[in-house]
């Protein structure tokens, strides 16, 4: 299977024949031993910007980043003059490393960004990927916790000493002192130890409650897990954001870069909401790791419960992608100086802004995003998917 899916993806440049005249007529065409077209210059460069995204996570074998694998293969960033780069991290969110230039764009949690602007780290969110709680907890099949307001005094698995920064928050949300509860660190086995009962819960996600699910159907009763899910009970906190350097923010060929970066993940979330099944195979198809954790099926409900989410503020005012939600914000720089987390209140602008947003919503090519949609091929894999239903797009 991995290599008639991979096979697929390669031959979908995502260019039209129009697309092909229209580079021609303005450019050189190189001819790559590969038998790929390259966009050159008079003087034989390629005519794109490289730029580094940067994972949380250590692993890119994860559904999450389909509006950006979508693109990339599509070619839509090669049309933007984008040569898009996605890189694993880690839960520090690799801030320290975009500020020194070793990578122009990171996707931290709200924690951590907010602990780097407030450490003196110049970089700044452009863009709320998630503009909504993104965060659960996952607890044993046999829990008999059935609200956050319930782990007082238990014990709740991370996978890092860093993930205290995003837990804390939730739970002043409901009225609990981080201070009453205990903390485990697990490492990658977080949880696998609440299923065995280690602990009472764990920090998990939306995206990554799919795969669990799926691999619980897969493992039996020695693997039952069930959630708490952050938008259902409640949480308003705000979630992962694309973050650069502040400085590039006062350079007006660094906004046209990113706006056009941006443009290319709002014409991936498009395509996704058009043809969500062929987002998830073209992602799916990215990561030959992947094929071997998940099926087709559950790889499509994992992008579908975070596609749900990119799409909050697009599905009501003000309907743009990647807004950032200066009220959520505001409560959320409010609570976490409260808990000390922030030795003072941050101030929002220190911290965010929407300035690119609006014109990487209107700039993106939505049209050809649907109709590529529409008109891509299902493997024989994909075609036998169901899209679940619960998520609006």
């Amino acid at each position: 299977m991995d290599e008639e899916i991979l096979v697929e993806e390669r031959d979908q440049k995502g260019l039209t024949r129009r697309d092909l005249l229209k580079r021609t007529a303005g450019v050189g065409v190189g001819l790559s031993a590969l038998g790929m077209f390259e966009v050159q210059s008079a003087s034989g460069a390629a005519e794109l910007t490289k730029v580094k995204w940067i994972s949380p996570r250590g692993t890119l074998d994860v559904m999450d980043d389909f509006n950006l694998w979508v693109p990339i293969k599509m070619g839509y960033y090669r049309r933007l003059g984008i040569d898009l780069s996605l890189s694993p991290g880690d839960a520090s969110g690799n801030l320290p490393q975009v500020a020194a230039k070793q990578g122009d764009m990171g996707y931290p949690s709200p924690g951590v960004l907010t602990s780097s602007v407030e450490a003196g780290i110049p970089v700044i969110s452009i863009w709320e990927q998630y503009p909504a709680q993104v965060f659960d907890f996952v607890l044993n099949g046999k829990s008999k916790i059935t609200h956050p307001r319930q782990l007082r005094g238990k014990t709740i698995a991370l996978f890092t000493d860093g993930w205290t920064s995003i837990v804390n928050p939730m739970l002043a949300e409901v009225g609990i002192s981080p201070k009453s509860v205990k903390y485990r660190t697990f490492g990658p086995q977080w949880v696998q130890a609440v299923a065995l009962g280690q602990a009472d819960a764990g920090l998990v996600w939306e995206g990554l409650r799919a795969q669990l699910v799926g691999q619980s159907a897969t493992f039996g009763s020695a693997f039952q897990l069930k959630f708490l899910v952050g938008s259902q009970w409640g949480s308003k906190g705000p979630s992962n954001t694309y973050v650069v350097r502040t400085s590039d923010m006062q350079d007006s060929a660094k906004k046209d870069l990113y706006t056009r970066l941006l443009q290319g993940s709002v014409m991936g979330s498009e395509f996704a909401k058009a043809n969500p099944r062929a987002a998830a195979q073209i992602t799916y198809g990215a990561r030959p790791v992947l094929q071997k954790l998940i099926s087709p099926q559950v790889a499509l409900e994992s992008m579908m419960q975070l596609a749900s989410g990119y799409s909050v503020f697009h599905r009501r005012p003000p309907h743009l992608y990647g807004w950032h939600d200066p009220t959520s914000w505001n409560r959320y720089l409010d609570a976490i100086a409260k808990l000390g987390q922030t030795k003072s209140r941050l101030k929002i602008n220190d911290v965010l802004t929407n300035e690119l947003v609006r014109a990487a919503n209107q700039k993106a090519d939505v049209a050809r995003a649907r109709r590529d949609a529409r008109a891509y091929k299902l493997n024989e894999f994909f075609r036998t998917t169901t899209v679940p239903k619960g998520y609006p797009l």
